[in-house]
């Protein structure tokens, strides 16, 4: 077997079954989890009845590039919602089964193995960018995500000698598990870098419709290159998902756009990979991306729990005010969030995942995510806000 698979780390679902172990919670509570960013609203019904609709399609192998259809929707859509001035279906949009399997196999696709090879990744963060960067045979630069500078990498703290081996630098805006956004100024900075230091820029967007503010939307990369006059997207591709965007994770539809110096060789590697999206979910996504009066109902959703579990939660728990994405990431009272969260499913059969499994020791020479919580309010509101009850109560009595 390929010896990298050695160096893959514990996923964090993993562990935290591990920290819970042994442990018996109260009979008379029901479990409420806020660990897995799985959204449980409603799907978007009409995507579904598009499905059924083209079940008799599953006869029929689907291509890799997709459905010109599909990506025809996929760039009117794109270019709507960052305001670029186009984006070409045939050479820079590529349907994928999700963003989690095309950013693992991006970075097959991309890192070059007869040089050094860093990515650089935020941190805490999404596991798979740490997961395909080890698989490549590449080495994770892990750039720490403090209060201190708004959630976000600092890119400005890199020296010059340590860009000369990054080859691909991952974004994800908004951040999971920090709901920070990533400001325009940043993403342009992030641009210039990579022409001084010839590295590619993966942006994983797949929160970019879930916002608190209906007038404020997190702005992209493609956006940032549109203001900088940079209609090819050169060295810039980014991920967007229907998962959390039309409550259809199960669907694993999403796609990549922009450099067409970047789609054209990632097509032509998943044509051997052989993950070309089936014909009936392609016409389902089509029917999602068309729609955004479900997008709006679904922030408000979004909103309301935000809210009513911030009212809940402020006066015992420090965390930043949330911008975007379903996650809330709280300091934990005490500083221990492996004892907190034990002690939570122990006495309130609630779960929450602990901040230290989702990020590493890195550049400040410590984990980020240590002493802190991540809370996906994925839950419908009564389940999530009586899940704040509960850990309010918890702390109470705990002082």
């Amino acid at each position: 077997m390929n010896p990298d698979l050695d160096a893959l780390k514990p996923y964090p679902f993993e562990r935290l079954a591990a920290l819970k172990a042994g442990v018996t919670p109260p009979e008379g509570l029901t479990h409420i989890p806020l660990t897995i960013g799985e959204p449980r609203h409603a799907p978007f019904a009409a995507a579904l009845e598009t499905l059924v609709a083209h079940r008799h399609e599953m006869a029929r192998y689907p291509a890799t590039a997709g459905m010109a259809e599909l990506r025809g929707t996929i760039a009117g859509w794109t270019t709507r919602r960052f305001g670029l001035a186009g984006l070409d279906p045939e050479t820079q949009v590529l349907p994928v089964n999700g963003t989690r399997e095309a950013i693992f196999a991006f970075v097959q696709a991309a890192l070059d193995r007869t040089r050094p090879a860093r990515v650089v990744v935020p941190n805490p963060f999404y596991q798979i960018y740490e997961g395909a960067t080890l698989l490549a045979g590449g080495e994770p630069l892990y750039l720490d995500c403090r209060a201190e500078t708004g959630f976000r990498p600092d890119f400005d703290s890199v020296p010059a000698e340590t860009w000369r081996d990054v080859q691909l630098v991952f974004l994800c805006s908004p951040g999971n598990p920090t709901g920070a956004v990533t400001p325009l100024a940043d993403f342009e900075r992030l641009i210039a870098l990579a022409d001084e230091h010839d590295f590619l820029i993966a942006s994983d967007e797949c929160y970019s419709e879930l916002y608190l503010d209906e007038a404020a939307p997190p702005p992209g990369l493609l956006e940032a290159c549109a203001r900088l006059g940079r209609h090819d997207y050169r060295r810039c591709l980014v991920f967007h998902s229907l998962s959390k965007r039309s409550n259809l994770p199960g669907l694993r539809s999403g796609f990549v756009a922009g450099s067409a110096e970047l789609i054209a060789p990632f097509r032509r590697y998943r044509t051997y990979h052989g993950c070309a999206m089936s014909l009936p979910l392609q016409h389902a996504s089509i029917t999602a991306w068309n729609d955004e009066a479900h997008v709006r109902t679904n922030r408000e959703a979004y909103r309301e729990k935000f809210a009513a579990v911030t009212e809940l939660l402020a006066p015992v728990l420090d965390f930043p005010t949330p911008e975007a994405s379903f996650y809330l990431w709280p300091a934990v009272p005490g500083g221990d969030d492996e004892t907190f969260t034990r002690a939570l499913y122990a006495e309130e059969h609630v779960s929450v995942l602990p901040g230290s499994y989702m990020g590493r020791v890195g550049s400040s020479g410590r984990n980020p995510g240590a002493g802190r919580l991540r809370l996906a309010l994925v839950a419908e509101r009564e389940a999530t806000v009586e899940a704040a009850r509960r850990i309010r109560r918890f702390i109470e009595r705990s002082a």
